[in-house]
C-alpha cells in the first residue's frame, strides 16, 4: 500500500482524508493544515494524525495529495517533488500556466507521477458514453450552481467552467485556435457568470456557460456529431444517446423515420446506456495509485491539467 498524506483539511480535504482512509490502495499517514485550530479539530473529530509542518508530512509518505487553496498549489507541489514524492493535485492545477509548466518539468526530471483532480472524468454518466464520443463538431455545456461564498476568490471559470473545459479537451483531439468570451461580476469581485466559445482547428465549436448565482444547480453537456447526439447529465448521473442510421427498406410500424430534403431516409435510435454507481473521487485517487504502482500514465495528467488551465486563462483574459 502507498503511504499517503493530505495537505489541506478544508471541505474537500476532509473528503479526501475519509476516502484515502477507507481505500485498500493507500495507507493514510496523516495530514497538514495551515490553520492549527482547524487541524486539531479535524484530528480530534476523525482521528487522523496531524503533522505540524508540511515537510514532516511529506517526509513520511509516498504520495502527497494537495487539496490546499489554488494559490499554494505550486509551492506545495515543488516541495513534494523535490523530496521525491508523487503528487495528486486538485484542480485548477496551479494559479498560472507558467507554474503548471514548471511543475511538469520538475516532475519529469525526478521521474515521478502526477495527476490533476478533474473529477468529472470519473463521473459514471460520462464514462458510460465516453467511447461513443467520436469527433463531435458542436458541444454545448451548462454548469450552473447556487451561490456559495466558498470558491468566490477566483473567477467562475476556474471554479466551475474548468471542469467542462477539461472534458471537452479530452474529447476533441484538436488544437484550440480561437477563444471568445464574456463574463459578469454580480456578487463577487471576480466574474460570477461567464460564457465562452472555443473554436478548434478541426472545425469543432464548443459553447460553454458557467454561473454560480443560479436558482438551481445544473451540470449538463451535449455533444453533436455525425449521425448522433449524446447528452450527459453530470449532476443527475444520467445520459442519453440518439443515433441516426439509414432506414430499412421495410420499416416497422413503430420505427421512427425522418426524410431530409434530398429524399434520404434515416431511422432514429434512442438509448439510455447503463450508468454504474461509483464514487468518482475515490476512483480518481485509486486510479492514481494504479498509475504509480504500474509506472503508467495517469488518467488526468499534469499536461491535461495545464492545457485546461491554459484555455481557462485565455477565457479570463477576454474579460479584461
Amino acid at each position: 500500500m502507498l503511504k499517503a498524506g493530505v495537505l489541506g483539511a478544508g471541505h474537500l480535504g476532509k473528503i479526501h482524508l475519509r476516502l484515502l482512509n477507507q481505500s485498500e490502495k493507500y495507507e493514510l499517514v496523516g495530514f497538514y493544515d495551515a490553520d492549527p485550530d482547524n487541524a486539531k479539530k479535524v484530528e480530534a473529530e476523525f482521528g487522523y494524525t496531524y503533522f505540524d509542518s508540511i515537510d514532516a508530512l511529506i517526509d513520511a509518505v509516498d504520495m502527497v495529495d494537495i487539496v490546499t487553496p489554488t494559490l499554494s498549489h505550486y509551492d506545495c507541489a515543488v516541495k513534494a517533488i523535490k523530496k521525491g514524492k508523487h503528487i495528486f493535485i486538485e484542480k485548477p492545477i496551479t494559479n498560472t500556466v507558467e507554474e503548471a509548466e514548471n511543475i511538469r518539468e520538475l516532475l519529469s526530471e525526478h521521474n515521478l507521477r502526477g495527476q490533476v483532480g478533474h473529477v468529472e472524468r470519473f463521473n459514471p454518466a460520462f464514462l458510460a458514453v465516453k467511447d461513443q464520443l467520436e469527433n463531435p463538431m458542436f458541444i454545448e455545456t451548462h454548469r450552473l450552481a447556487e451561490f456559495n461564498p466558498r470558491g468566490t476568490d477566483v473567477p467562475v471559470v476556474l471554479d466551475l467552467m474548468i471542469h467542462d473545459i477539461d472534458i471537452i479537451l479530452s474529447v476533441v483531439r484538436s488544437k484550440v485556435v480561437n477563444v471568445s468570451a464574456s463574463g459578469v461580476s454580480v456578487i463577487s469581485n471576480s466574474p460570477d457568470i461567464a460564457n465562452a466559445r472555443l473554436e478548434f482547428e478541426n472545425g469543432c465549436v464548443a459553447n460553454l456557460t458557467a454561473s454560480r448565482i443560479s436558482l438551481k444547480n445544473m451540470r449538463k453537456s451535449r455533444f453533436f456529431q455525425r449521425d448522433a447526439y449524446i447528452s450527459v447529465d453530470f449532476l443527475e448521473k444520467k445520459c442519453e444517446v440518439v443515433k441516426m442510421k439509414d432506414a430499412p427498406e421495410q420499416p416497422g410500424d413503430f420505427d421512427m423515420i425522418l426524410q431530409n430534403a434530398e429524399g434520404e431516409k434515416k431511422q432514429i435510435y434512442f438509448a439510455n446506456p447503463e450508468v454504474a454507481n461509483n464514487n468518482a473521487i475515490l476512483d480518481e485517487l485509486e486510479s492514481f495509485a494504479h498509475a504509480i504502482n504500474t509506472n503508467t500514465s495517469p488518467v488526468v495528467t499534469l499536461h491535461d491539467g495545464t492545457e485546461a488551465l491554459r484555455v481557462a486563462s485565455q477565457i479570463i483574459n477576454c474579460f479584461k
